[in-house]
C-alpha cells in the first residue's frame, strides 16, 4: 500500500484517536516502511511530527510508541480540560474566520450522518476535528498545543462514548450532536457566554462516561463463576 507521508501521517492519527493503537504500543519502524511503501527518511519525519503534536514519544535507542496514559496524565487531564475548552471558546468567537465556520458546519454534517449511520470510528473521527477547528478558530498560539494533546486523550478515554449500548447512551449521543449544532450558531452569533455554558454541558456529558472507561465498574464474583461453568459446559 502507497498512500505517501502526509497518508501515514492520518492513518497513524486515527488509529492512535479509534485506540486500534493502544497506548504504550511501540511502532515498529521498519514494518511501517514496508506497509505504506516508504523509505525510513519520511516514516521518520512523520514519527516527528506526530510526537510534535503529543501522539506519540520518541525515545532514543528505543524507538517510538504511542503516547502513554498515566494515572498522573489522566488526573491532569480531567483537572485542565474543561478551563482550556472554556478559553479556547471564548477565543474562538472573538476571532473565527468565515471560512473556519464553514468548515465547522461541514465537519459537523459528517459528524451527523456518522451518528446517524452508528458508525463509531468516524463519529470519533469528526467529532475531533470538530474541535479541533474550534482550537483554530482562537488563533492562540499558546492554547493550541494544549488543546491538541487534550484532544487526543479526550478521544482515546472517551471513545467509547461513541458505541451506544443502551437508550441512556443514545440519548446522550444525540445530545452531542445538538450541543455541535448550539456551537456554531453560538460563534456564528459572536455569543461568548453560550459558547462558555455549552463548554461546560458537553463536557459533563462526555466525563461520567469517559471516567467508566478509566475505573470501570467490577464484575461481581458469582458473574465470573457463572463465566466458568458456561465454559465448562461447552467445552
Amino acid at each position: 500500500m502507497k498512500i505517501g507521508k502526509d497518508g501515514l501521517y492520518e492513518d497513524l492519527k486515527r488509529r492512535i484517536l479509534t485506540m486500534e493503537l493502544d497506548p504504550d504500543t511501540d511502532l515498529d519502524e521498519a514494518g511501517l516502511c514496508e506497509q505504506y511503501g516508504l523509505s525510513r527518511t519520511p516514516v521518520r519525519e512523520t514519527f516527528r511530527r506526530l510526537a510534535g503534536e503529543g501522539y506519540v514519544e520518541i525515545r532514543e535507542n528505543r524507538g517510538t510508541r504511542v503516547s502513554p496514559m498515566s494515572h498522573a496524565s489522566l488526573r491532569q487531564f480531567f483537572l485542565v480540560a474543561p478551563m482550556v475548552y472554556a478559553a479556547i471558546g471564548r477565543l474562538a468567537v472573538q476571532n473565527f474566520k468565515p471560512r473556519q465556520l464553514g468548515e465547522l458546519g461541514e465537519t459537523q454534517e459528517r459528524f451527523r450522518a456518522a451518528t446517524e449511520a452508528r458508525d463509531p470510528m468516524a463519529m470519533v473521527i469528526e467529532n475531533n476535528r470538530f474541535h479541533e477547528i474550534i482550537g483554530e478558530m482562537s488563533w492562540n498560539a499558546y492554547l493550541r498545543p494544549s488543546l491538541g494533546r487534550l484532544l487526543i486523550d479526550h478521544a482515546r478515554i472517551g471513545h467509547t462514548f461513541f458505541r451506544p449500548r443502551d437508550a441512556e447512551m443514545e440519548r446522550r449521543l444525540r445530545l452531542s450532536v445538538e450541543h455541535h449544532d448550539g456551537f456554531i450558531t453560538a460563534i456564528a452569533g459572536h455569543d461568548e457566554e453560550t459558547v462558555v455554558d455549552l463548554v461546560f454541558d458537553h463536557w459533563e456529558l462526555s466525563r461520567e462516561n469517559m471516567e467508566l472507561f478509566v475505573a470501570p465498574q467490577g464484575l461481581k464474583a458469582d458473574a465470573l463463576v457463572e463465566a466458568g461453568r458456561g465454559s465448562e459446559r461447552t467445552s
